[in-house]
């Protein structure tokens, strides 16, 4: 007797939602899911798989398994957002679960990982640097959740993230650890430079400077340019898996030096724009760089609706 006396509590909250109007003898219908918006979020949880496990193999010691964790999540993480355009499984889920994903992937586990690696040399205040980059990158993917809807954004603002993103900044944050197995000695001095290194890369995360997204790169390839690029490709692969801490640290010192280029670029931008307001009849409204002009229907935007 007691199981169908549960059973008519428990149904009502499972199967169907919180409406008053909903008679309880009618259960919820689920409408089937495609097939299409699950893939993306199944690439998004096996990079969620990788960062947890990078966390684990780093407590066990073994840093070059936790580094390649982390290189392997941020890989799936550059492609989940691309095959969900290119297949139309985007989702408002899948959107959520990406940018839950990389916090955990590009927050919490590069900032454990220093911590185990050289940072515990420091005590409480190694830790404190673990924190603030943990938290950066996750007031970083927030800003970026809440930034991504804005409609006041001109097109070419797409060109850009605000701050160093997530995936970019994890790489970059682990450039002492690819120093140190390249021979660079562990000591307390590098310990402090590698405190405020830490510091420096979370501030970037959460600050205003406008990096190149490279969102706009990519989506037309000339027939000419086919055969290169899968060489390139080829050639990169198996460079990064022949000599990975060379190529992480050539590519994450070639990160950094680009970044003032980004802020150039940015201010191109906008004094073109200053320039096209100020030389434009007054009254008549200004097209931005897509043609588009305020008060028309917009463009169509391709910006992706998964996060970074």
């Amino acid at each position: 007797m007691a199981r169908p006396f549960v059973w008519a509590y428990i149904q009502p909250m499972v199967f169907q939602p919180f409406d008053p109007n909903r008679s309880p003898d009618r259960p919820r219908r689920f409408k089937p899911i495609p097939v299409r918006t699950l893939v993306p979020n199944v690439i998004t949880l096996l990079a969620l798989c990788a960062g947890l496990t990078a966390i684990r193999v780093a407590f066990e010691g073994k840093l070059e398994l936790a580094l390649g964790a982390i290189v392997f999540a941020a890989l799936l993480d550059g492609i989940d957002g691309r095959i969900a355009r290119m297949i139309k499984g985007t989702s408002k889920f899948g959107a959520e679960l990406d940018s839950l994903a990389d916090f955990v992937n590009f927050g919490c586990a590069p900032a454990l990982i220093l911590y185990f690696w050289g940072l515990n040399h420091l005590a409480a205040v190694g830790w404190i640097a673990a924190l603030v980059f943990a938290i950066c990158a996750g007031l970083r993917l927030a800003r970026f959740n809440v930034m991504i809807d804005d409609p006041n954004k001109p097109a070419w603002a797409g060109n850009f993230f605000t701050g160093i993103p997530a995936p970019a900044g994890a790489i970059t944050v682990l450039l002492p650890i690819y120093l140190n197995l390249l021979g660079m000695p562990l000591n307390l001095v590098v310990v402090w430079l590698v405190f405020f290194y830490v510091l420096a890369i979370g501030l970037l995360m959460v600050s205003r400077l406008p990096v190149f997204s490279g969102k706009q790169f990519g989506k037309r390839v000339a027939p000419e340019m086919v055969l290169p690029i899968f060489v390139v490709a080829v050639l990169f692969f198996a460079l990064l898996i022949s000599y990975p801490w060379q190529v992480l640290s050539f590519g994450t010192f070639a990160y950094l030096a680009c970044l003032p280029f980004g802020y150039v670029s940015y201010r191109n931008y906008q004094r073109k724009d200053a320039e096209a307001g100020s030389t434009a009849t007054p009254g008549e409204p200004v097209a931005d760089e897509s043609g588009a002009v305020p008060g028309e229907a917009p463009p169509a935007d391709d910006r992706p609706s998964r996060l970074n």
